[in-house]
C-alpha cells in the first residue's frame, strides 16, 4: 500500500515509522527544511520537502496512486486543503485527516473527508466514560456522519424493560449491542429487553443523538 503523509511532526513521523515497519510504502511531505532532513535520516529517502498544500507538490509526491492520504499538520485548515486537493485534483479515494479543534469536525465531513481524526475529542470521549451523570459518550466517528455512541438506561427511563423493537429510534439509527451491569456485553435483537443500569452500544447520525438520547432514557 502506498500511503502520503502530510505533516513530518511528531504524528507524521511515527505513523511513517510505523507504516515503513509493517512493509508500506510511505512518503511524508515536509515544508521546513529541518525537519525534513530529520526525517531523511532517521528513515531513509521517504521524505519530500514541500508544501502538502499545493498540487505541483501532491503531483511530485505520485499521490495519484495513493492508496491512503493523511494529513496530519497542526493546522486544520491546511489539513483540510491538502485532502480537499488530493481528493478531487488526484482522484486519491481514501483521505484522513487530522483535527485540533473538533468544532471543525462537521465542516470536514460536509466536505467529503471520508475519516477525521481528533485527539480532543478521543481524550474528552475518555473523560466523559468516567462521568456516570454524562448519558450519551462518544465512541467513534464513521463515515457518512454517522457516530457510535454509548447511552446509559437510568432506573427512571421509561425504556426500562421494553424490548428494542417497541423503542422508537431515530432516522438512521441502530442498537448494536448491550453491556450489562456486571461489564459482559451480548448482541442486541428485536427481542432484547432493556434493563436499568445497562449500557446501549449504537449508531446514529451525529445530529440524531438527542434524539437517540431521548428515546432511551425519557422518563416514565
Amino acid at each position: 500500500m502506498y500511503i502520503v503523509i502530510v505533516g513530518g511532526g511528531k504524528v507524521g513521523f511515527y505513523l511513517a515509522k510505523e507504516l515503513v515497519e509493517a512493509g508500506h510504502e510511505a512518503l511524508v511531505i515536509e515544508r521546513d527544511s529541518g525537519k525534513a532532513a530529520e526525517i531523511a535520516e532517521e528513515l531513509g529517502e521517504i521524505v519530500l520537502k514541500g508544501d502538502g498544500c499545493e498540487a505541483a507538490t501532491l503531483k511530485d509526491a505520485g499521490s495519484e496512486r495513493a492508496d491512503l492520504f493523511l494529513a496530519v499538520t497542526g493546522e486544520d485548515e491546511d489539513n483540510l486543503v491538502a485532502c480537499q486537493v488530493a481528493r478531487h485534483r488526484f482522484n486519491v479515494r481514501r483521505v484522513v485527516a487530522r483535527i485540533n479543534n473538533p468544532k471543525n469536525e462537521a465542516i470536514f465531513r460536509k466536505l467529503g473527508i471520508d475519516v477525521t481524526v481528533s485527539a480532543t475529542s478521543v481524550i474528552l470521549s475518555q473523560i466523559e466514560q468516567e462521568l456516570p451523570e454524562h448519558p450519551v459518550i462518544p465512541l467513534l466517528q464513521l463515515r457518512h456522519g454517522l457516530e457510535i455512541v454509548e447511552v446509559k438506561i437510568p432506573d427512571t427511563a421509561s425504556s426500562v424493560n421494553m424490548k428494542l423493537s417497541d423503542v422508537k429510534l431515530p432516522e438512521r439509527s441502530l442498537v448494536w449491542g448491550i453491556i450489562d451491569q456486571d461489564g459482559n456485553p451480548q448482541l442486541a435483537s428485536p427481542d432484547t429487553v432493556i434493563r436499568a443500569g445497562e449500557e446501549i452500544v449504537a449508531v446514529t447520525l451525529e445530529e440524531n443523538k438527542e434524539a437517540l438520547r431521548a428515546a432511551l432514557m425519557q422518563p416514565r
